[in-house]
């Protein structure tokens, strides 16, 4: 006969007290749900990698072992290898950011290097600042070293420089570690900073002495619009992470960081105590497919693709969401960002949406102290066009079924006019 017992933690009162601040990934959760068939992922920012050349990828793999022998399947250095760090130099320069490849390492992916961000500069306690909304794989990365977390309201321009200055005035000089922004097609937001703004901030920064960190992985995929310069253009103080996940292959797992040589000691530290050295096959598989493949091509391909696919989504909710609603209109990346009526709860209304066969972001998960509940995020980047329109027409009627539930309680008195409780 089966015995119904409590499980309980042995090692409970072994763990860190760090442990108790990891936030979790909201994307990472709703993996096993996104898997069911039934399920269109309006959720997960994964790239479109259809239209990678395998043929040519699977002679740039043939090619890391026949060219370079045993080496490719040996321990590297920590800081990465100098032919991929010089080919991340020449890449860089495209958009005009002149760095030597000692201002380069090379790491397993960008979550890595987030972590060793986390890693580098915050003590417990310490001010950080970021855009509200901001990336949650970030918020989960930092959250490991207890920092206290500042909020700097976004529009379409970006991040609020005027609120940024508020926020740098109250903290004062060195208030904070650093600034952390994500200035391109910005995840979740989809909006890109002005060139206007991005100046403001590195001035802001030079004033109250305090570190910025762009994360820029998606540059590169621009459909529309001009081309602004990196942040690292313009100040060769800034901390520059960039990865090949969004060009190439995310399960490759490589990304790079470009700092001043101080800072990237530090973090060759960190690399040497949490994975010794990322993996010269894979960076030599990424030298072959950025010097040997018309790799350009192939990425010209995936914009086409992400700009029809931005451009279903749009159409669709303009076609199924109430006219109560808003969003963003990105010019690039992978995300647009929906805000309903403050009465909406998307983490509460989950489950429902799960129910009918689509899956989201909820907006609290992009924040460090449980804003956002009425907003979330769409990801447009891997379902197929008519997927992402009928995705968007489920989950429309979830959200007619609450506005329909909430109008009831108002006639019927049972709710404030004004009320912000989320349904």
């Amino acid at each position: 006969m089966a015995s119904s017992y409590l499980s309980f933690d042995e090692w409970e009162d072994v763990y860190a007290d760090r442990i108790e601040h990891l936030r979790r990934s909201a994307v990472r959760d709703l993996f096993a749900a996104i898997s069911r068939p039934n399920v269109i992922g309006l959720s997960g920012g994964s790239p479109d990698i259809s239209s990678l050349p395998l043929d040519e990828v699977a002679e740039c793999t043939k090619r890391v072992v026949t060219e370079n022998g045993l080496k490719s399947l040996q321990y590297g250095g920590s800081d990465g290898r100098i032919e991929t760090r010089t080919m991340v130099a020449g890449m860089l320069a495209e958009d005009d950011i002149h760095v030597d490849p000692d201002e380069i390492i090379i790491t397993g992916g960008s979550q890595q290097a987030l972590d060793f961000m986390g890693r580098v500069f915050i003590n417990p306690g310490d001010k950080i600042i970021v855009e509200g909304p901001s990336y949650l794989g970030a918020l989960q990365a930092f959250s490991a070293y207890q920092p206290d977390v500042e909020v700097v309201p976004m529009d379409d321009e970006g991040m609020s420089m005027d609120a940024l200055e508020e926020t740098l005035k109250r903290l004062g000089p060195r208030g904070a570690k650093f600034i952390y922004t994500i200035p391109n097609f910005q995840n979740p937001a989809g909006v890109t900073m002005t060139l206007e703004r991005r100046r403001r901030l590195l001035e802001l920064a030079h004033e109250y002495h305090i570190q910025v960190i762009e994360d820029d992985p998606y540059g590169r995929l621009r459909f529309e619009g001009e081309h602004i310069p990196p942040l690292k253009s313009m100040d060769p103080n800034v901390i520059y992470l960039g990865t090949t996940s969004k060009i190439f292959a995310p399960g490759l797992r490589l990304a790079w960081c470009v700092a001043p040589k101080p800072v990237i000691a530090k973090i060759n530290l960190c690399e040497q105590g949490a994975s010794l050295c990322c993996s010269a096959f894979n960076q030599i598989l990424a030298e072959q497919y950025f010097t040997r493949t018309d790799w350009k091509g192939t990425l010209e391909k995936s914009r086409a693709i992400y700009r029809s696919r931005r451009d279903a989504m749009i159409s669709a909710l303009e076609e199924f969401f109430p006219p109560e609603a808003t969003w963003t209109h990105p010019q690039g990346g992978l995300f647009v960002y929906v805000t309903l009526p403050p009465y909406f709860d998307t983490e509460q209304m989950m489950s429902a949406a799960l129910e009918n066969g689509v899956a989201y972001v909820p907006g609290s998960n992009c924040f460090p102290n449980g804003e956002g509940k009425s907003s979330m995020r769409l990801a447009f980047s891997y379902e197929p066009e008519e997927k992402i329109r009928e995705g968007v027409r489920r989950l429309s009627e979830v959200i007619a079924d609450r506005m329909e539930l909430y109008r009831a309680f108002l006639k019927a008195g049972a709710l404030p006019e004004a009320s912000s409780e989320g349904m």
